[in-house]
Order: C-alpha cells, then structure tokens, then sequence
C-alpha cells in the first residue's frame, strides 16, 4: 500500500501541497511545550520549500525571536524545473517581492532556485521577523540533492519541510546521510516501506505529536472537475484544499511519545472492550508468524508478554518505555521471521475466481475452520484452514521495568 501511494505520487507529478499554517503551529507547540529551548541557538533549514508562500517560512519568521533562532535558511526549487520535473503549471504566480528587489533577474528567476535568510533586524524595526527576510538566487536549481543544498544541510541544526511525495524515499535517505534533528510530513502508511521500517524500529524516527485521525488539509491548485466533488477535497474561501493520509514524523523529543497507553487486561478486554472483534472472542492466534492478533491500539492486553501484531496506527500512541517494536508482518524482512511459509498459495477471489496466492507470503495470515464468506481468503497445501491475510501489523512486546 505505502508503495502504492508513492507510485501515485509519481505518476501524478504533482508535489504542489501547503501545509497550513494553523497545523505547523499546533505540531510545534507539542515541542515548546516539551522542551521550551528546543529550537533556541539553532539553524532552521526548511529546504523543499517555496519561501515566498510557504507557511514554514512564515511560521519560522514570525517566531524567530520567540524561539530564540540563530538562522533560518530556506530555499526553493527553480520553476523551470518544476514544470519539466512534475509536469504541471506554476502555481503561484511571481510575487512583487521578487520583482521589485534590485537583484532580480528574469532568466535567473526561472532557472535557479532561490535562498532565503533571515539572522538580523534589516530594517530596524527593533524586532527580526518576516519583514527582514533576504534573498538571493542559489547557483543551481535548489535541488535538496545538490551539493550546494547539502551544504546548507551541513550548516543546520534542524530540518523542517513537507518533502515531495514523489521523492519521499530519496529525501529520507538524504536526511540521514548526516544524522540532523528533523521534522517532516510523510504518509502514514510509509512506514511499511523497508527503508523506513528500521528508522521507526531503532527509534531514530517517530510519530509527531498530531494525532493521526483524519489525515491533514494542504492547499492545492485547483484539481480537475471530475474530482472536486470527492470528500478529499474542499474549496475554502476560493482557495482548494486536499486531505491526504499523511502526519508528521519526527527524531525531536515531544510529551505525546513518553504518555503509556492506559490498558485493560485480557480477561477485561474480552468482557468489555468496545470492538466486537475482540469483545466475548479474545486474540487470534497468527499461523505464519509467532504472534497474536490485536486489531485496536486500545485493546492491547495490559498482561500479555507474549508478541502482538497491531496496527500501524499504533505508532501515534507508541511509548518506548512501554513497549519494545520488534519487527513488522511483511514476509521474511525486517529482522523478524515467518514461522511457516504457504506452498501452492491459492487466493479465492469474492466473486469465487481464483489466482496465485503468494500474497499471503507477504503479510501475516490467520487460519480458519470454516469457509470464509464475503471476503477474499487462501488456500494451501500446509493450511489447516482457510487463511485471512492481514493487513501488515506492527510486532511489539511489552517492555519490563
């Protein structure tokens, strides 16, 4: 699925998403509130960015003496670039910002990326904020792959931006070529992906402190008709907006992270738990991995000290003095083995077709005694049942004191 996303991504050529303002404010204020001096002394990079519209770059600006920054650096992609990379139009149209300063220049303007600084009280105001923004072109397009971007990389202490969908995993690894504090947006469901798995595994990466419900609103060019009437998308004030299944990941410590979850014990979550899936049934054994099934975050059993697989959404709620993340149900990766293997997989379509089952190699799978109804199910030659594939789980186990 998380594969799947980011091919959309792609084949869309389409990485024009604002973040909102009002959601940059509510993420950062988890961390101010963890940590008061989180930001003070530092260098904020906010590459990926179009510093003129971006709400970071405003963000930032607006609090720069509040957070006590040393420098805020942030640079945006040549538009020239952009339309032949993503195929798609410019957005914003050229600002009188630009225009008016004395260094403009208009091939430069659709050939370089652009860098943005603000260190000092420019216009003597008696206060450093927007206002005292400088700029100038960069010597190259403003790709954050670029050795001239890189650089700026080197010099910060902090990273800060909504990357590309598109050039999500690219922009993960370059993260971590050096090992800087970061706060980004990605995809929910990225964390599947088996370079970004082990970050979350090890605890070198995390879940912001917004919750995951509902996904995030980001300001869009106007999207084709066919799909302005889809609940993904609303116009606001003339201006349209997109929700994607996307959060905030971070390796900057927040109060949310340390929070342990407030559980029940088996015997009381088969009595009482609010989902029927639990509730006078109890936890379903995996067949192919050495782990019980827990389908709610909330269900987690406060007594079990055996493996649990739960939902990805779990990682909002993850507390490492809690819990220990152990691996993920994808096949044999991640550090953590199948039991069992299906030969001769077959998969029992609903509308009773049959294909090649080897997806049910892929995830882990829970075995029944009676035909499935309603569903898509598996066969094999070493099942003891009917096989229901679920969708990839976390493996974790509670951690002792």
């Amino acid at each position: 699925m998380a594969n799947e996303n980011l091919s959309k991504a792609k084949n869309a050529k389409n990485d024009e998403f604002y973040t909102q303002y009002i959601d940059i404010q509510k993420e950062i204020n988890a961390y101010l509130e963890y940590d008061p001096n989180v930001f003070r002394g530092k260098t904020i990079l906010l590459p990926c960015d179009d510093p003129e519209w971006s709400n970071f770059t405003k963000f930032f600006a607006q609090n720069f003496e509040n957070f006590g920054l040393k420098k805020l650096i942030s640079t945006s992609y040549a538009r020239s670039e952009k339309r032949r990379k993503y195929q798609v139009e410019e957005y914003h149209q050229m600002s009188l910002f630009e225009m008016d300063a004395p260094q403009y220049d208009e091939e430069l303007s659709d050939s370089r990326g652009r860098i943005f600084t603000l260190t000092r009280d420019r216009d003597n105001s008696g206060r450093i904020d927007i206002d005292d923004l400088e700029w100038q072109y960069l010597d190259g397009d403003g790709d954050f792959q670029s050795d001239e971007v890189k650089a700026l990389r080197h010099e910060a202490d902090i990273i800060v931006t909504n990357p590309p969908f598109s050039q999500y995993i690219e922009f993960i690894r370059w993260l971590y070529e050096e090992e800087k504090k970061f706060l980004i947006i990605g995809n929910k469901s990225s964390i599947t992906i088996k370079e970004i798995f082990p970050l979350i595994m090890n605890n070198r990466m995390w879940s912001g402190a917004t919750s995951w419900s509902g996904g995030l609103w980001f300001q869009i060019p106007a999207p084709p008709e066919s799909n302005r009437t889809g609940a993904s998308y609303q116009m606001i004030n003339g201006l349209w907006y997109k929700n994607v299944s996307s959060t905030w990941f971070t390796n900057i410590e927040h109060g949310r992270r340390h929070q342990p979850l407030s559980l029940m014990t088996q015997q009381d979550n088969i009595r009482f738990s609010s989902h029927k899936d639990v509730n006078g049934i109890g936890y379903l054994p995996y067949d192919n991995y050495a782990a019980i099934e827990v389908p709610f975050a909330d269900a987690i059993p406060s007594d079990y000290d055996g493996i649990m697989g739960v939902p990805v959404t779990f990682l909002e709620k993850y507390c490492p003095e809690q819990f220990v993340i152990l691996g993920i149900t994808l096949g044999n990766t991640v550090d953590y083995e199948m039991t069992k293997v299906y030969r001769n997989a077959i998969q029992h379509n609903k509308d009773g077709t049959t294909q090649g089952g080897s997806k049910v190699n892929t995830r882990a799978a829970i075995c029944v005694k009676e035909k499935p109804t309603g569903t898509v199910y598996y066969t094999a030659d070493n099942a003891d049942g009917y096989l229901l594939s679920i969708y990839p789980r976390i493996l974790i186990r509670r951690r002792h004191s």
